[in-house]
């Protein structure tokens, strides 16, 4: 009896194992209705399930990233640069004081010093060696033609040019425009990779890019990253300034290679980098295309690039400089300086002018119009919308062309007798007396000179420095200690107080406000 109690039990247990291998697999698939069935080269079918959509958009945006990289990849080359420079040289002498102060911010102090730290240490003896500079560039033309920055191949007197393919040539220089800090050079080879230069204004915030170049003379490697900004200006980089900001991985030696859209179209060119430590922080800063492309075709037909000029010194209306200036306006720019003889002082542009439209485009940034005017051809008639005492008008104004000028910022200290103090604005001040005036490349009788600036007062907060000249206050012209003082006696710390100063050949206002 207990065999045959067993025998069932084992009949049982087969059933189960029977049924359960015949209806499990059933009720996965009616349970997955997305599982397909494969057959292998064997004849067996199996289960495999499709790769999910968000892996399958992962891999087509892979997929454009590695063809954006073949497109340009060998077009982007090495640029090694030597010549011969007076200095000591230290470890690190290789890679340059433009080296330094582009990606550390300051002058390499410290290379090759004695004994002792800081600038007041003992330098080692001066001599003459021979220095090589490292970076980028992109073949745009058949011909040879290259762009790449002129910080790369600026003072060279050998240039090299190595491409993907292993070929290495010499290049020349066939022009370079320093207030973009874009250059063209030329090799002579055949079977040339061309990169197609894309259109930079169609680029957006957010837009997907890589950055290729030659970091550290790691040659050709890709980096990629998305568009933190456009038009960005006042970086201090270069004269002439609407970066492409990236936080595409941009190092020295990047220097003059190409930002690339998805498309594999160039639309910047690498330039250089904020950061603290000399390397990427993410952020870093490109020539857009459009004006690499504009730059390249003057110095191709001219071997130079003229601009158009107006003549002014501008800055940024902000809305607190336009209420303590009662100025009726939420954008333009703000006139600061009109030049003697120049063609905004000929058409009768004065200083507080607000510039609204230039040429009958809406104009909104300094760098806005500094770039529009730059690229008007000299002789042309502008038409330029200003608000003047509340009112719109319209002048005319004949573009010249632009001759380069040093301007340099007054240095050194002055310290005429009895200075006057103004505690609520912490700066002291002096009548401009003739010998300072010409130290200073003043006039006498021109305005108040800043003699000292309290670290934390009002006007260091405004930015004004030793040295400046104190031109207009609250709209009113001052000559003297006096007429100063009494302005300021009338004036609103609260609301603020506009003043026009000048430091070497450069006005600004700048605005006095208690916080």
């Amino acid at each position: 009896m207990r065999n045959m109690r067993l025998v069932l039990v084992l009949i049982v247990a087969l059933g189960i194992i029977v049924v359960g291998g015949v209806m499990i697999p059933v009720l996965l698939n009616v349970m997955s209705p997305v599982a397909t069935v494969v057959a292998s080269e064997a004849g067996i079918a199996k289960a495999a399930a499709p790769l999910p959509a968000a892996v399958e958009n992962v891999d087509r945006l892979s997929e454009a990233f590695r063809e954006a990289a073949k497109a340009v990849g060998p077009s982007v080359v090495a640029i090694t640069t030597t010549q011969t420079v007076t200095g000591s040289a230290g470890p690190f002498s290789d890679f340059g004081d433009d080296f330094w102060q582009r990606f550390f911010g300051a002058p390499n102090e410290g290379q090759g010093q004695g004994k002792g730290k800081g600038r007041n240490a003992p330098r080692a003896p001066q001599r003459k060696f021979e220095r090589q500079g490292l970076g980028s560039g992109v073949i745009v033309d058949a011909d040879g033609y290259i762009l790449t920055n002129n910080h790369v191949v600026e003072g060279a007197q050998e240039i090299s040019v190595h491409l993907t393919d292993g070929r290495e040539f010499k290049a020349k220089v066939i022009g370079t425009d320093p207030p973009t800090d874009i250059a063209v050079v030329k090799i002579k080879a055949e079977k040339l990779p061309v990169a197609q230069l894309g259109e930079s204004e169609k680029m957006q915030v957010g837009d997907w890019v890589i950055a290729i170049g030659a970091p550290f003379g790691l040659e050709n490697t890709v980096t990629a990253g998305i568009i933190s900004a456009t038009g960005r200006a006042g970086v201090g980089i270069a004269d002439y300034e609407s970066f492409i900001q990236t936080d595409a991985a941009i190092n020295p030696g990047n220097s003059g290679g190409p930002l690339v859209n998805m498309r594999g179209q160039v639309i910047g060119v690498n330039t250089a980098i904020a950061s603290r430590s000399g390397g990427y922080m993410g952020i870093g800063f490109a020539v857009p295309s459009d004006l690499a492309r504009e730059v390249m075709k003057r110095i191709r037909e001219f071997g130079h690039v003229t601009r158009g000029w107006l003549g002014v010194g501008i800055q940024r209306l902000t809305p607190e400089m336009a209420e303590s200036m009662k100025i009726k306006a939420e954008e333009g720019v703000l006139i600061s300086q009109v030049f003697e003889a120049g063609p905004a002082g000929k058409a009768g542009i004065k200083v507080g002018d607000v510039v609204l439209e230039y040429n009958g485009k809406a104009v909104k940034a300094p760098a806005e119009l500094q770039n529009t005017v730059a690229w008007t051809a000299p002789g042309t008639k502008a038409d330029v919308v200003i608000l003047r005492d509340g009112k719109r008008q319209t002048l005319k104004v004949t573009v010249e062309k632009r001759t380069e000028q040093t301007v340099e910022a007054a240095a050194g200290a002055a310290e005429p007798g009895a200075p006057a103090t103004l505690k609520d604005l912490g700066l002291e001040v002096s009548n401009l007396t003739a010998e300072i005036a010409e130290r200073y490349g003043y006039k006498t009788g021109q305005g108040v000179l800043i003699t000292d600036v309290d670290a934390g007062g009002l006007g260091s907060a405004a930015g004004l420095q030793r040295g400046m000249l104190i031109l207009q206050a609250a709209g009113q012209k001052v000559t003297n200690v006096a007429e100063l003082k009494s302005v300021l006696a009338k004036a609103d710390l609260a609301k603020g107080v506009p003043m026009l100063v000048r430091a070497g050949d450069r006005q600004m206002f700048v605005l006095l406000k208690k916080r």
